[in-house]
């Protein structure tokens, strides 16, 4: 084998490496608000269109690099901080269209494969109420205290909260980049950033999380999440509710349990990612099945059972779960979900911090709450129907 095959099939086998690695993103069932629908492949990369009702950042298919930040404006009159978020919203809007639409001014995105680029843009309940947006107070509450949680208020929270989605993550740091240059023109600040990844999949299979389980196995059927996501009729029908964790995971403790171990605190097979009352993937969990002892199948404190929509009037969210590596013991999850109204995660969130078996194994460490503006127009901007 002369030297170009051997570092060319070095390139092949570092890749196959990188991708295992990634295929490693908490759920799969295993999160709050289980569902029942297939995950979609993802497409290859392409132009998502930037305009419509919906912000692609929720109805595009998932994409294996995110970027998430959040920004804080600064301290205004009511009517002066109106007019910065409205110049504010202007501007990412420009910024966002341009970058998702194949052809940007900025050198360091052109010449490549499109990136897929889709965006979402939200506001905090913070600036909400302070600028007295036009936002139903039952669409944007702020979480309560949950019992382990250990939160770092600089890592969550925000008054703007933008999340970026594409196939890898050069445009995700550039238009990041952007995004913080016209907040910052705008008197605003970066509070926090987060990236993650996600794996690509052969024909549209589930990606496992860092615990080796397979997550996105039970979020509602298609792309849109159907009653479970868009807001009530009106002028915010098109809008959702974002819901972010960041949840540190103990990767090590978890691996040391016994495979059977494993299993028993999910509620489902770690192989093929059934229930432990099912046969296949996408079966629905049984929360009620019992052994011949009279004990539950799947156990009273897994995971599954706990995350049932069967305990909470069938309701279901929309998760988008995301792996992220910050250095040696900080690894997890980004768990971002999206639903008609927060008090649906706090529900499930009581019942995980009161019983679940995994929380010897994770940590809860930033939190945000976003209303996830409905789409902008063609030649129109996002947010218009904050002032009205």
């Amino acid at each position: 084998m002369d030297r170009r095959a051997l570092i060319a099939g070095g390139a092949v086998v570092a890749a196959g490496l990188g991708a295992g690695a990634a295929a490693l993103a908490l759920g799969g069932g295993n999160g709050p608000g289980s569902g029942h629908g297939r995950t979609a492949p993802p497409p290859e990369p392409s132009v998502v269109p930037f305009h419509g009702e919906r912000q692609a950042g929720v109805t595009a298919p998932q994409q294996p690099a995110t970027q998430l930040l959040a920004l804080d404006l600064a301290p205004a009159a009511t009517s002066d901080g109106r007019a910065a978020l409205r110049g504010l919203l202007g501007e990412l809007t420009r910024v966002l269209a341009e970058a998702a639409g194949g052809s940007p001014s900025d050198a360091r995105l052109q010449g490549g494969q499109p990136a897929g680029l889709s965006s979402l843009v939200g506001v905090g309940p913070g600036l909400a109420a302070r600028l007295g947006l036009n936002v139903p107070p039952a669409l944007l509450t702020e979480l309560p205290d949950f019992p382990g949680d250990r939160l770092d208020p600089a890592r969550g929270g925000g008054d703007l909260v933008i999340q970026l989605c594409a196939a890898d993550r050069w445009p995700l740091s550039v238009v990041a980049e952007q995004a913080g240059a016209v907040a910052r023109a705008a008197g605003a600040t970066v509070r926090w950033t987060q990236s993650g990844f996600l794996a690509r999949t052969a024909g549209g299979a589930t990606p496992r999380n860092l615990f080796g389980f397979k997550d996105g196995t039970a979020n509602p059927n298609g792309p849109e999440g159907g009653q479970w996501v868009w807001g009530p009729p009106g002028p915010h029908e098109h809008g959702t509710v974002l819901v972010y964790r960041r949840i540190r995971m103990d990767t090590a403790a978890f691996a040391a349990l016994p495979g059977d171990r494993q299993e028993q605190v999910m509620g489902r097979r770690a192989g093929d990612g059934a229930p432990l009352t099912g046969t296949a993937e996408h079966d629905e969990p049984d929360i009620y099945a019992k052994n011949p002892d009279g004990s539950y199948v799947i156990p009273a404190t897994a995971h599954v059972r706990l995350s049932s929509p069967r305990l909470d009037g069938g309701a279901r969210m929309l998760r988008r779960g995301y792996s992220y590596d910050d250095g040696p013991g900080d690894r997890g999850l980004l768990f971002c979900a999206f639903m008609r109204d927060p008090a649906q995660f706090t529900r499930v969130q009581n019942r995980l911090a009161a019983r679940d078996a995994l929380n010897a194994f994770v940590e809860h460490t930033a939190s945000a709450v976003a209303y996830v503006l409905p789409g902008a127009p063609a030649g129109g901007t996002l947010g218009e129907g904050l002032f009205g």
